[in-house]
């Protein structure tokens, strides 16, 4: 028999866990810390989802309010990054929730994590074709002129298919693009800080210190007293104000940092995993909170007209059209769009993977198919069921919706924050659960080479917590027509004679995750309980064999080995 140190580190660890090496393992530590930086995207997130900052609570909800939820997140991420290191497998999230908490507790972290992959992938790819569209209106009038949901939705397909094509032409492709696509966020911020510091336009100046962080706003046209969205107006004092809507706003920093699970689920992928994905986790979080902190604080300082900010949706295309020139407005936009689309395409490889594996253990629907890989190793029909999956959660979209009255319409689009809510909960509740499971594991939990020694103890509680709050508030009401009648009074919201109830106006996200919640519920009771047994080993294992080099050897005679790396 063969002697086990022919294989690398990697594949048997990877054999003690259950699995044969399938993918290409050739990523680097750098390519896999690269995809989840990538996903983060200062360059998506902060640009996309700053209007829900500006609207829920202002300045103070961004200046503040990020660096106090990326200090909680980056806990969440030294959580993960135990995990990994302990369990580096595609399966990620949710085989670590098999693994400690159980068959079921597996099942539903697999489909939260799936379902929350899937949303960040829309959302992503709809912000890109949304700043694309902003960056050509700045170049050309006539595109200006020629807007239309319609055309936004067909650019959002266009980018759909270009994530596609990337994702299912090589897997080394994708880690050359992952990694090109780390050095434009940090030269794309830059030039963006650099332009909004000393490239203002003729009479623009730099907004004040104070404003930008002691600055409130309440821009909810109608919750607790808010009615004209002005710096420090209505609606901006009160209890309401500070328990409701500007936590709301931090769904601006719980969404751009997330995604970050990428680096597990790219570890049977990468080289040295257990150290490389524990820290692609950490470090795409910090290095992406300092990044993010220091663009948006550049955007609120090249505030020119608060309130035309507000009147303009609290969109960050509305200050860059304030302090810079067409031409630079535009090249700014541009640069989000660009990075916003390198977003979109790790986002989609990231959920490929995890489809791709929850697939191997026979949890989806049409397993067989998304468990499948082509000859260049790749889950073809996994990237393309995912890209599906968005397209038909975004049809919505296609919707715009009056969040004022009739004798004063305001229109937006409701169904990007839904997309948004629903990858963040998805996202989070899933990786609340493995965290919960190791907290309870204790002393128990077999730590791997990068570890938290006793810092758990006090990191998970937090980090649980963390997500549980948030996760509440962000399936509550927006705005005041998409309130349902009976909560009315405590958000302070208009009668139902003065703004009616419209359904196009609320909030699905819960609706979206209840109905899940609800068809897994009945599903596992019904029928997965009887079948579903959790993470499958794809290795035949003899009676007694249970050691790494043990399982190793198996792995070798039956066919698996590859050579190890030089």
């Amino acid at each position: 028999m063969p002697d086990a140190t022919q294989l690398t580190t990697d594949e048997r660890q990877l054999a003690e866990l259950g699995y044969k090496q399938e993918l290409s393992r050739t990523w680097s530590g750098f390519s896999n810390f690269a995809i989840s930086f990538s996903i983060i995207s200062i360059l998506a997130g902060c640009f996309t989802t700053f209007y829900f900052g500006w609207n829920n609570g202002g300045p103070i909800a961004i200046s503040l309010g990020w660096p106090l939820i990326a200090a909680i997140i980056l806990v969440i991420g030294f959580c993960l990054s135990e995990l990994v290191s302990a369990y580096p497998t595609s399966g990620g999230i949710y085989w670590w929730a098999s693994k400690l908490g159980g068959v079921k507790a597996g099942y539903y972290t697999g489909w939260l994590n799936l379902v929350g992959l899937i949303a960040i992938v829309a959302s992503v790819a709809y912000g890109t074709a949304t700043f694309f569209d902003y960056a050509m209106s700045r170049f050309s009038a006539s595109w200006a002129e020629g807007y239309s949901l319609e055309r936004v939705f067909v650019i959002f397909l266009i980018v759909l298919i270009f994530a596609s094509l990337v994702n299912i032409f090589s897997s080394h492709l994708l880690a050359i693009f992952n990694n090109i696509s780390v050095w434009w966020h940090v030269l794309g911020a830059s030039i963006v800080v650099v332009i909004l510091v000393f490239f203002l336009k003729d009479g623009a100046v730099h907004w004040d210190a104070a404003n930008v962080f002691t600055g409130r706003i309440n821009n909810t046209f109608g919750l607790f007293g808010s009615s004209d969205g002005s710096l420090n107006g209505p609606g901006t004092d009160g209890f309401g104000f500070f328990f409701y809507v500007l936590p709301l706003g931090f769904l601006l920093t719980q969404y751009t940092i997330t995604g970050y699970d990428a680096s597990a689920h790219l570890s049977e992928e990468t080289q040295g995993a257990a150290d490389g994905a524990a820290k692609g986790i950490w470090r795409s979080i910090f290095y992406s909170a300092i990044g993010g902190w220091v663009l948006l604080l550049a955007f609120l300082f090249a505030v020119q007209d608060p309130d035309a900010v507000s009147a303009g949706g609290g969109g960050v295309q509305v200050i860059f059209d304030q302090a810079l020139s067409p031409e630079l407005a535009g090249t700014v936009l541009m640069i989000a769009t660009l990075g916003q689309l390198f977003c979109t395409t790790a986002c989609l490889t990231s959920a490929s993977r995890m489809l791709f594996a929850f697939s191997r253990d026979g949890a989806v629907p049409g397993a067989k198919y998304w468990a499948s890989l082509s000859k260049s190793k790749t889950p073809v029909l996994a990237v393309l069921a995912v890209s599906v999956a968005g397209l038909a959660l975004t049809l919505p979209a296609l919707l715009k919706v009056n969040i004022g009255t009739e004798e004063e319409p305001i229109y937006t689009v409701t169904a990007f924050f839904a997309v948004v809510s629903i990858g963040v909960l998805g996202l989070y509740l899933a990786f609340a659960i493995p965290i919960y499971y190791r907290w309870r594991a204790g002393t128990s939990f077999k730590q791997g080479s990068w570890n938290l020694g006793n810092k758990w103890k006090w990191m998970a509680p937090l980090a649980i917590a963390e997500i549980l709050i948030t996760s509440v508030y962000f399936i509550l009401p927006l705005y005041p027509g998409g309130a349902p009648l009976f909560m009315r009074g405590f958000l302070g919201a208009p009668s139902a004679e003065e703004v009616p109830f419209d359904w196009k106006a609320v909030n699905y996200a819960p609706i979206v995750l209840g109905v899940i919640l609800l068809a897994l519920w009945i599903g596992w009771h019904l029928s997965a309980k009887k079948w579903f047994t959790g993470p499958k080993t794809t290795i035949d294992l003899p009676e007694g064999v249970t050691s790494a080099d043990e399982i190793a050897l198996e792995h070798e005679h039956k066919g698996f080995h590859q050579p190890p790396e030089s």
